[in-house]
C-alpha cells in the first residue's frame, strides 16, 4: 500500500491540476443537446473554454452567469435564474449543466434552491433538465468535479422506481457504462466496440466519444453539443441488464445508480493491461452469455506478444507519473505489471484509489514535485500532460503525454489507451521512447591497449592497432 504524502507547499509551482468546474463541464459535454453554464465570473469560464479548445481542437459550447463585482457582493441569484431562462428560450437544450465555481461557493450560493426557484417561475421549461452540481475549484480536481457531475446527472434524470424487480433487465441486451474522466474519446469508442462484440448495446454516460471525437458535421454553428448520450437513454438505464463502472472515482455515482434502479453492476478501476482487460472481457461474457469472440482472443495474444517483445525496454524502467488519481493508478499498475519501477508518483488531490498505487509513496502536489522526485530517483521516463514537457526537457528524458490537457500534440485527445490494443500501443510507444533516448555504455578500453599498439606496430595516435585482430566500436 502506497504512503500518501500531504501537500508540502502553500502554493502550486507549475500546477498539475485542472479545476472541478472544468471536470463537471467535461461530463456535461458528453450529453446530447446539452450546454454547461458555470456559475461564476466570465474569467472562470473563459479559461476553461481555452483549455477545452486547445485540447480537443473543437468549438466548445460553454456559458457563464457572468458574476461581476456588484453581483458578487450583493447577490448573483438573478444571474442564474435569468441565465437559465435565456438559454431555454434561445437554444432549447435537453440538459443544462450548472456547476458552481470558487467565486460563487465563497459567496455562499445555494445552487439547488436557485434551480427550484427557476422551476417555480418558469414552468414552461420543464422539458429541459437542469443539473446543479457543487464544484468549488479550491478543492478537488478535474476528476472529482467530473464524478460529482455524473452523480448529479443520475440524481436529476433517473427517477426512483417503486417496481425495481419488474424493470431490471427489461432491455436484455442493454448495459449501462459509467465512463470516468480518464477515458478519452478514443477510449469510449473502443469500449463501445468491445461491448458490441458480445452482442450487447451500451448506454455510455457520458459519451464524449460521440460528441468530442473531432467529426465534421453539416451544421455550420450550434450553441449545443453535437452527439453524446441522449437524455432519454439516461432515463432508460433502470431497464438495463447490468452496469459497467470504469474508474474508482465513479463509485459514489454507481452506488446512487444501483440504489435508484436496482441494476447489478461490475466495477473496474481501469482497463489498461492484461489482467484488467481479462476481467472486463469475462464480465461481458457473463452478462451476454456468449463465448469470447475470436477477434478478442487474437487481440489478447497480440498484447502478450508485445509484452514479450518489449520486456527488455520496460523491465526495471524507472518512470515518473503525474496525473489525476484514476489515471495515475491505471498507468502505475500497468507499468508495474510489465516490470517497470514507479520512482515518482504525483496526484493533484487525495483519492481512495491512491492507496493501491504500486509505488512507495504518492505525493499530493504539482509538477515541480514530480520534477524533483524524478531527478532524485534518476527517472528514465515521464508520463503526464503537456504542462510537464518543460520539466522533462530539463531532466533530459522523454515524456509520454497522457491526461488533460494536451495542447502541443495533435490527436492526443483521440488516443486509445484501454483494451488489449490500446495497451499494446502504449507498450510500443514506451519502448520506442526508451530506445530513442537510450545511450550505449562507452566501449571499455583495456589498460594494456597502448602496449598492444607498440607490440604490433599500431598507430601511434591511439587508433586500432594493425594486425591485432581488434574491432573498433
Amino acid at each position: 500500500m502506497a504512503e500518501i504524502l500531504k501537500r508540502a507547499k502553500a502554493l502550486a509551482v507549475n500546477p498539475l491540476k485542472a479545476s472541478q468546474p472544468i471536470g463537471a463541464a467535461l461530463a456535461f459535454l458528453g450529453l446530447k443537446n446539452s450546454i454547461p453554464m458555470l456559475h461564476g465570473s466570465q474569467g472562470c469560464t473563459a479559461f476553461g473554454k481555452v483549455f477545452f479548445v486547445r485540447h480537443f481542437r473543437e468549438p466548445i459550447p460553454l456559458q457563464t452567469t457572468a458574476m461581476d463585482q456588484v453581483s458578487t457582493i450583493m447577490s448573483a441569484d438573478e444571474n442564474v435564474i435569468e441565465g437559465l431562462k435565456v438559454i431555454c428560450e434561445k437554444n432549447k437544450p435537453d440538459v443544462i449543466g450548472l456547476p458552481t465555481t470558487g467565486l460563487s461557493e465563497t459567496q455562499g450560493t445555494d445552487i439547488k434552491r436557485l434551480v427550484r426557484e427557476f422551476r417555480e417561475q418558469y414552468p414552461q421549461f420543464a422539458a429541459t433538465a437542469v443539473v446543479p452540481v457543487v464544484t468549488p475549484d479550491y478543492t478537488g480536481c478535474l476528476e472529482s468535479g467530473y464524478a460529482l457531475a455524473i452523480e448529479a446527472i443520475i440524481d436529476v434524470i433517473i427517477e426512483r422506481s417503486a417496481h425495481l424487480p419488474n424493470l431490471v433487465g427489461r432491455r436484455k441486451k442493454q448495459v449501462n457504462v459509467l465512463c470516468a474522466s480518464m477515458l478519452t474519446p478514443g477510449d469510449t469508442e473502443a469500449i463501445r466496440d468491445w461491448i458490441e462484440a458480445f452482442g450487447l448495446r451500451p448506454v455510455m454516460l457520458p459519451d464524449i466519444g460521440d460528441s468530442l471525437d473531432g467529426h465534421l458535421v453539416d451544421v455550420e454553428t450550434t450553441p449545443l453539443t453535437l452527439g453524446g448520450t441522449p437524455k432519454s437513454e439516461i432515463a432508460s438505464m433502470g431497464e438495463s441488464a447490468a452496469t459497467l463502472v470504469i474508474g474508482h472515482s465513479l463509485n459514489k455515482a454507481a452506488d446512487l445508480l444501483k440504489e435508484r434502479t436496482g441494476v447489478p453492476d461490475y466495477r473496474f478501476d481501469h482497463l489498461l493491461g492484461l489482467e484488467a482487460c481479462d476481467a472486463f472481457t469475462m464480465a461481458l461474457s457473463d452478462i451476454s452469455g456468449q463465448p469470447v469472440p475470436m477477434k478478442i482472443d487474437r487481440q489478447r495474444a497480440q498484447l502478450q506478444d508485445a509484452m514479450v517483445d518489449t520486456h527488455f525496454m520496460t523491465g526495471f524502467l524507472r518512470v515518473g507519473i503525474a496525473a489525476d488519481a484514476d489515471l495515475l493508478v491505471a498507468l502505475g499498475q500497468f507499468l508495474a505489471g510489465v516490470g517497470a519501477e514507479i520512482v515518482a508518483a504525483v496526484a493533484p488531490a487525495r483519492a481512495e484509489v491512491l492507496a493501491s498505487m504500486p509505488a512507495a509513496t504518492v505525493q499530493i502536489g504539482d509538477l515541480e514535485d514530480l520534477e524533483r522526485a524524478a531527478r532524485a530517483s534518476d527517472a528514465q521516463l515521464i508520463i503526464s500532460n503537456s504542462h510537464a514537457v518543460a520539466a522533462a526537457e530539463r531532466l533530459g528524458i522523454p515524456i509520454l503525454r497522457a491526461g488533460f490537457p494536451q495542447y502541443d500534440y495533435v490527436g492526443g485527445y483521440a488516443r486509445t489507451w484501454v483494451g488489449y490494443r490500446g495497451s499494446r500501443k502504449a507498450l510500443f510507444d514506451i519502448a520506442n521512447l526508451f530506445l530513442g533516448n537510450h545511450h550505449d555504455i562507452p566501449v571499455h578500453r583495456s589498460i594494456y591497449w597502448a602496449g598492444t599498439q607498440r607490440d604490433t606496430g599500431g598507430d601511434p595516435e591511439g587508433r586500432t592497432p594493425t594486425g591485432a585482430g581488434l574491432v573498433r566500436h
